[in-house]
Parts: structure tokens; sequence; C-alpha cells
């Protein structure tokens, strides 16, 4: 039988190889906030607010300063990626049997942002970096001088070594912020029995399967008998430890638990794990939206009107109804409802934005005006939403007002990354719009920001 020839790696070759590695070990351990796709709804983002309040404040940060933003994702996972923002993945809610759960969640993350741990992550990565560059200019030192598998087994044990000096500063960090997230829970008088039973179930899923899974909690967050057991110690000697969740908060996490199933799911999945014999608010929550989806609006609209049969004055329920009339091709008829809604909670600017859509889709030239109106307000309570900037162009552009226009058309752009454009748009709104005043400014400041945006992109693709 004839020997098949194997290419032979030259040492420069190995080393890349290895280079590469270990860099995407270490990414791996960080999420790419950027990349996720965020979920925007306004009654999921005033639970997240109220459930992480009390534990901002007991981190002696300002609830204002710091912003929870749920991925839709379906691996269980959380994480901090510079700023004050904590990333929820839409899984970890899913798979969190109640708001204690959550919390817990919450607390060891504001540990990382009180540590400062995502600045000094460049710290651990530089010192295995250098472990690993030392081992691979040995290594091929070694090959060169006619010792291949010397060299070979010096570049693999640098590269172990080097995982194994970010491994033990990970875990470190991680420690640090379960050491951290313990005092917020105790200084915020909630129990940490939600964070021990998550970690406990994380971990048992885990044994179950043998393997680690991609992108889950326990990858990012490596977890160990040592580590729950010393957490559980800790938590149990808290006066908080037997405190139970405020029932109404507890309720407002199981509808917002099912309305997120609702609508990420498979809508034949949400049906089997909601029956129609399941007449609970959460389940015809759930179903709700997994009818919307399925494009079934009059079987949707009987269980949301089986809601404000039993909650009239919801404006979450009054919210869903609009969405679903307006998105079936009845904006008119969805109008009502979200009027209702926006006056019952008129602190939630995504349900302003949304009655604006509504307002513009019935393409009345007299609603025009009150969408203007409804919309200024969207955007000056959260200048964040590119939806509620391209509805408000729209507005301007059938006024007439093209400069205006640009300028909301330069804001959603901006929002979306899309520097390029937002530059082009900037400048069109300044040639428009009176020089110096608010507006101008803000146009100006969109186009400085944008045109250097597109300066680095250009330095970036001259160097590849």
């Amino acid at each position: 039988m004839a020997t098949a020839l194997r290419p032979r790696r030259s040492p420069a070759a190995f080393a890349v190889r290895l280079m590469m590695l270990l860099a995407l070990s270490f990414t791996s351990l960080m999420q790419p906030a950027a990349a996720q796709s965020i979920l925007r709804d306004a009654e999921t983002e005033a639970l997240l607010n109220d459930i992480s309040k009390p534990l901002i404040e007991a981190a002696d940060l300002r609830p204002d300063d710091v912003k929870l933003s749920l991925i839709h994702d379906r691996s269980i996972n959380a994480f901090v990626a510079g700023g004050q923002i904590v990333y929820i993945h839409s899984g970890l809610i899913n798979s969190a049997d109640n708001a204690n759960e959550v919390q817990g969640v919450i607390a060891h993350e504001l540990g990382h942002i009180t540590g400062g741990h995502v600045i000094r992550f460049g710290e651990g990565a530089k010192a295995a970096t250098g472990i690993m560059l030392l081992s691979l200019i040995l290594g091929a030192a070694a090959i060169a001088a006619g010792g291949g598998e010397a060299g070979a087994g010096i570049m693999a044990m640098g590269q172990q070594a080097a995982m194994g000096k970010f491994i033990a500063f990970i875990s470190t960090q991680e420690s640090s912020a379960d050491q951290a997230g313990a005092t917020f829970l105790g200084k915020a008088g909630i129990s940490g029995k939600g964070s021990i039973a998550f970690f406990k179930r994380l971990q048992n899923q885990e044994m179950r399967y043998s393997v680690p899974q991609d992108d889950s909690y326990m990858r990012t967050h490596p977890l160990n008998g040592t580590r729950i057991a010393s957490l559980e110690n800790t938590y149990k000697k808290d006066p908080a430890w037997e405190k139970r969740t405020d029932p109404a908060l507890e309720a407002r996490f199981q509808r917002v638990k099912a309305k997120l199933a609702g609508f990420v799911n498979n809508p034949k999945q949400t049906l089997i794990k909601y029956p129609e014999s399941d007449k609970s608010e959460p389940a015809r929550y759930a179903r709700a939206y997994a009818w919307h989806k399925s494009a079934y609006p009059d079987r949707a609209n009987e269980e949301v009107d089986a809601l404000l049969k039993a909650e009239p004055d919801d404006p979450y329920f009054l919210e869903l109804k609009g969405q679903v009339l307006l998105e079936s091709g009845r904006p008119k008829e969805a109008l009502e409802s979200l009027r209702r809604a926006v006056a019952l909670a008129p602190d939630q600017p995504l349900i302003s934005a949304l009655f604006g859509h509504a307002l513009i889709a019935t393409e009345d030239d007299k609603n025009f005006n009150e969408a203007k109106t409804v919309l200024k307000s969207a955007v000056g309570r959260d200048n964040s939403n590119p939806f509620a900037w391209y509805q408000l162009g729209i507005v301007y552009d059938h006024e007439g007002d093209q400069a205006r226009a640009a300028l909301a058309t330069a804001e959603r752009y901006n929002l979306q990354g899309e520097a390029r454009l937002a530059l082009v748009s900037a400048e069109h709104a300044m040639s428009g719009i009176p020089h110096g005043s608010p507006d101008w400014i803000r146009a100006q400041d969109i186009a400085m920001v944008s045109r250097t945006e597109v300066e680095k992109g250009k330095k970036g693709n001259r160097k590849r």
C-alpha cells in the first residue's frame, strides 16, 4: 500500500495557525454586541428597568446611566461589552423560571461593570499573548535547527500555558463579579435563591450533555461546584435569602416571558407550550403573538380581546391590539387602541412611535399633523429608535420640508451604523436648515462623526 504524502508546514505557517487558534479562543469569551439583533419592546424594557433598578442603586450606579438591552438570541447568555450596558439574550429570559433568577444574572453582570472588567480585559489578553509569542519564537528556532517535534511541542505547550493564564484571569474576574453581585443583592434586599437555582440548572444541563454548549452562559461564565457552593454559602447568610419576590413583579415577568416566547419562537412551538386549553393571561398573550405571526389576525384579536376584557386599561394589551390591526392592513381601526395606549402610558416612546406609524399608514392628510406631534415626542424621550426617525422623516417629506426630512434620515442612518449614508443626509440637511439653529448644529454633529467613520473605513480598506 502506498504511503500518502503530507504537505510539510513551514514554521511560520504553523505559528500563524497557533496564533489564530488562540485569538479565536479569546474571542469566544467575548460577545460582539454590535453584531447582534436588538429587540425593542416597551413592556419588556419597563420590566427589566424595574427589576434591575434596586440592584443598580445598590451598586452605587445611576439607573439613568445603566441600560439593559435585550438581544434576539436563543442561547442562554448575558454579558457586558463596554460602557454601562448589560446585554441579555432572549434565550436567558426563556430559560429562567422566575424574575429572581434574572435578577441574579443582572447582579453578576453589574459586578463586571463596577469592577471595570471589560476595560481590563486587555491586560489578561496581553499577558497571555506574551507567553504565546515567546513560545512561538522558541519553537520556530527549534524547528529551524532541525528539532521539528521539539519545536512543535514548545509551541503547543506555549499555547496551553497562554490559555491557562488567560482562563485564570477570567476566573478571577468571574469570582470578583460573583462577590459583587452577592453584595448588590443583599443591599437591595433581594434573595440569592434565584441565582443559585439558575446556576445549578445550567450546570446540570452541561453535565447531562457532557459537552460544552457553544455560546452558552457556561462558556462565557465557567461554573464549577466549588464556585456555586461558595456563592450559596454567602447567600444563605444574608437576611434576604428567604425573601420572596413581589407577586406583582413576578406576574409581570411571566407575562413578558410568554410574550417573548410568542414573538421569537415558531408559532407551532408556542401553541404546543401554551395550548388553547390554557386560559391564563401569559398563555393568551403568547398565543396572540403566535396567531399574529401565523397571519391569523382574527384568532390573534380573539386572544387580545379576552385579555382586554379582563384588563381594559392595560396599555400593553391595547398596544398589541393596535399592532395586530395595523400590521394586518387595518390602520384606521388601530388608531383607537393605540391612542388609548399612549394616553395610559405617555412615558413609553415605543408605543408612541407605533401610534405615529399607524397615523401615517392611514394616508389621511388630517392625521399627519398629529403624527408629527406624537413622533417628535417619541424621539424626544428616546432618540435611539431608527424606526421613529424614519416615520418622522416621512412626515417632514409629506410637508415638503426636505431639509428636516434629510435630518431625520441622517439620525436613522447614524443609529444604524451607515456612516456614508448618514453623512450625505446630514450635509443635505445643513444646506436647507438655517445656519446655527439647533437642527443645523445637530446635522453638523452627525456629519462630523460620520465623516470620521467614513475616513476610518477608507484607511482600513487601504491597509488590506
